[in-house]
């Protein structure tokens, strides 16, 4: 029985016992101390193991794309999708791979692409040097040792696809190093494979007991990757999330502010965005918070960030995207506010 993710094991496909989907997300928001960088894959039919390795490793790349300066230290400042900027983010990427065993080749393609926002990407590459190469990125894109994978079995593949999927794991496993950790439906073609009872939060532990599953709806299409946001900046995964970052880096009254941090006294929590001084608390809510357990667990979280004297502002994804003057607005006037009290004291 694993104790703690760092129990888990890595290079190999586990199934996780008792371990349903929204549970383990939730556990991973904010990343574990102790655990891997974890992504989190909803797989797509494929006729082939080659066809759907290379769907997973479309994914992953994405996630890596989006996840740069993360794994590259000093591309930050670097804008423009040519010229200078090309010719700078490659030179980092070499630069690293020189220190830290990556492949150069590979790392400044991928540096190049996360900077242009298109491009073909790393497909020249063999499929085994993309699974390697991209398991030290997202690992390293988290500070972590390595990275997992956790797939959710749908529960309606036939035995072709049963096999397609098992072997496409252990390939994983195999050639880019992953923990490969599977939930939902049985996979019956990987009897073999270990069954590891997983390590629910104590935090989690009575919301899980307590609510049901969240329903099937709230699941992301099929063939996506997902993955936990890296502490201080705009979840990748949330487009709501990198518009408002967007909005609020060309107002000065936004200073301040900071994304995906750690609420300090119940650090088993995260907040989505927060102005610390002003003990503002913003979350920006996209349909997954409608299952019955997330719900909970936002209600749990809410209630001990107001006890702690923050405010908790709620926007939806579509607020954002559609009434961003609206959302602005009510947030300048909140922080505004808050200063101007602050001064009267």
């Amino acid at each position: 029985m694993a104790q703690s993710w760092a129990d888990l094991p890595l290079g190999r496909v586990i199934r996780l016992r008792d371990a349903a989907l929204d549970a383990v997300e939730l556990s991973l928001r904010p990343l574990p101390a102790d655990a891997p960088a974890v992504l989190v894959y909803h797989p797509r039919p494929a006729r082939t193991t080659a066809e759907l390795v290379s769907a997973v490793l479309t994914e992953l790349e994405r996630a890596a794309v989006q996840l740069l300066p993360a794994w590259l230290p000093g591309a930050e400042p670097l804008d423009g999708p040519a010229g200078a900027g090309v010719a700078a983010v490659r030179a980092l990427a070499v630069e690293l791979a020189a220190t830290t065993g990556h492949f150069g080749p590979f790392l400044a393609d991928l540096a190049e692409r996360a900077l242009r926002g298109s491009g073909a990407g790393t497909a020249r590459f063999a499929p085994e040097v993309r699974a390697a190469e991209l398991a030290k990125v997202l690992a390293a894109s988290y500070g972590r040792g390595g990275a997992a994978i956790v797939v959710e079995v749908p529960a309606d593949l036939d035995q072709a696809a049963q096999r397609v999927l098992g072997a496409a794991c252990e390939w994983l496993a195999a050639h880019g190093g992953f923990g490969v950790w599977l939930t939902g439906a049985p996979l019956p073609s990987a009897e073999r494979i270990e069954t590891v009872r997983f390590p629910l939060p104590e935090h989690l532990v009575e919301v899980v007991a307590q609510t049901p599953p969240t329903p099937a709806p709230v699941v992301p299409p099929t063939g996506v990757v997902t993955y936990p946001p890296v502490e201080g900046r705009p979840d990748p995964n949330s487009a709501a999330e990198k518009a408002l970052e967007a909005a609020l880096a060309k107002v000065a009254w936004a200073v301040g502010r900071i994304w995906n941090r750690r609420f300090e006294a119940y650090p088993h929590y995260i907040i989505d965005l927060q102005w610390r001084a002003e003990r503002c608390a913003v979350e920006i809510d996209g349909p997954e918070h409608r299952g019955p357990r997330k719900f909970e667990h936002d209600r749990r979280r809410d209630v001990l960030l107001q006890l702690d004297g923050f405010a908790v502002l709620r926007f939806t994804n579509n607020q954002v995207m559609t009434e961003l003057d609206q959302v602005l607005s009510h947030l300048e006037r909140y922080i505004r506010n808050k200063r101007d009290d602050a001064h009267k004291e």
